[in-house]
């Protein structure tokens, strides 16, 4: 509010069209944002207390003497971005809500690079002719993916493996069943029809594939023989699904890839596994196990594998599809392989991403790094910032605990860590964790237990001060 329109207000002679102005004034300001805050919740009430008349000439005074820091936090939130960094300490590494993986600056730097001025993307340099765009990071995964590479000391021919990259897993399925299967049968175990996040299930996005469901099986017995007898001359594809972010358990019966690939190559029928995560290093070196890797599955005889570019794999969003090269070569002329492409920003990630593989510079990826951290590491550090809270308000306490994989992947995996758990004096735990999220940046933690965890685990080492700093803020307030 100027001083011109407080003065408006003020030498309006009518008491009933001076509180008419000033119920409106109140209005535009509690109406402007979509999210209100304090100030416009303020606005709003004092709006309905002014028209209701419950507000005598001072009241409304000052009421509108505090419209002028609501339009000033409404401008400032309108001019800054709603996309912003926040500081995750939930302890789940790959976390959907927040971004999943973290890239490598080596990743964030290329993208810089490739961003700010013209590149090759499917240009030959060589030739001056036009190239294709995939070059830039399929080059990469026939290194990774070579058994030579992996240690395995079996390299069969050259480009055994083919890869392509489209903007997430659910497309990458999409695009091999329209391309495999479109108007035939694709064979799948009950127990493997799952729905991942955001409520996309598996028969949904076969049903937009143009592919016809075939299930076999219960939800937690499948045999081989259960293939064999559905197949027909219809059946166009045998379909794997990975049970990425769930566990059946007891009384269960499920085929081997090896059994899959053996019926697969009898019958003449590709065999395809939707592993979700994909890992290309090997999860037992951070104590996972259970959870298959590419190169196992590659090495299984499989002969499309779709999984996802920023979950274990550690870099941007996308889908990945790595398998047989004539296989490969039909979703690339299929043309919903150009309307789900990538842009060169996700090559330029990926690429990055990949000669980190390659280097195996592991511990520039930033989720592989967090997975290998020490819950001794951990520890030392969550001790250190308790060292520097020092309030009688707070109560801070370095307790044992639990990190986990997040982002559909591994889920029974967990890796032991060291909790910073926090009580405030007069303060419930969610109340504590509300004013951390409304920290900047925000930190976001985990309740239990009527107790507030951060988890360093998922904090850099960088950040570790900033927790420090708003818990002391929040003890003082």
């Amino acid at each position: 509010m100027t001083c011109e329109g407080r003065f408006q207000v003020r030498s309006l002679p009518q008491t009933a069209l001076r509180r008419r102005f000033a119920a409106r004034c109140c209005n535009r300001v509690s109406h402007r944002s979509r999210r209100p805050h304090c100030g416009c919740r303020r606005g709003a009430r004092s709006a309905r207390e002014i028209s209701a008349g419950h507000l005598d000439s001072a009241d409304i005074d000052l009421a509108l003497s505090g419209l002028a820091g609501a339009v000033e936090h409404q401008l400032r939130r309108a001019l800054t971005y709603s996309l912003r960094t926040v500081i995750n300490a939930t302890g789940v590494i790959l976390h959907t809500n927040l971004g999943r993986a973290p890239l490598a600056d080596s990743a964030v730097g290329h993208i810089r690079e490739t961003a700010t001025g013209y590149s090759n993307l499917e240009f030959d340099t060589s030739t001056g002719e036009r190239g294709k765009r995939d070059v830039h990071v399929d080059r990469l995964f026939q290194k990774l993916l070579d058994d030579d590479f992996a240690g395995e000391g079996t390299r069969t021919t050259e480009a055994n493996v083919s890869t392509i990259v489209v903007n997430n897993n659910a497309a990458a399925v999409l695009l091999a069943l329209n391309t495999l299967a479109e108007g035939g049968e694709v064979i799948v175990s009950r127990g493997e029809l799952v729905e991942i996040g955001g409520s996309f299930r598996i028969p949904d996005v076969m049903s937009k594939s143009g592919a016809i469901l075939r299930e076999i099986g219960t939800t937690n017995r499948t045999r081989i023989t259960d293939y064999e007898g559905a197949i027909h001359e219809n059946t166009r594809l045998l379909l794997r699904v990975h049970r990425s972010n769930f566990q059946i358990s007891g009384f269960t019966e499920q085929p081997s890839l090896e059994e899959l690939v053996s019926l697969s190559r009898k019958r003449g029928i590709p065999l395809m596994e939707d592993l979700g995560s994909g890992a290309l290093f090997d999860l037992r070196s951070v104590g996972i196990g259970g959870e298959p890797g590419v190169i196992d599955s590659l090495h299984a005889g499989v002969d499309v594998i779709t999984y996802s570019g920023d979950k274990l794999l550690g870099g941007p969003q996308a889908g990945i599809l790595s398998g047989r090269p004539h296989l490969i070569a039909r979703m690339r002329s299929n043309s919903l392989f150009r309307a789900l492409r990538v842009d060169k920003l996700t090559y330029a990630a990926m690429e990055a991403t990949l000669l980190a593989y390659v280097k195996r510079d592991h511990d520039t990826i930033p989720a592989l790094r967090l997975m290998r951290l020490s819950k001794e590491e951990i520890g030392a550090r969550a001790e250190a910032v308790t060292q520097k809270v020092r309030l009688p308000r707070l109560s801070l306490e370095v307790i044992d605990g639990e990190s986990v994989i997040g982002g559909g992947a591994a889920p029974s995996a967990v890796l032991p860590t060291r909790l910073l758990a926090v009580t405030c004096e007069g303060s419930s735990a969610d109340e504590l964790a509300a004013r951390l999220r409304a920290s900047d940046p925000p930190i976001i933690a985990r309740v239990e237990e009527s107790r507030v965890l951060l988890d360093l685990r998922t904090v850099f080492a960088e950040q570790d001060e900033s927790i420090a700093v708003a818990l002391n803020r929040l003890g003082r307030e």
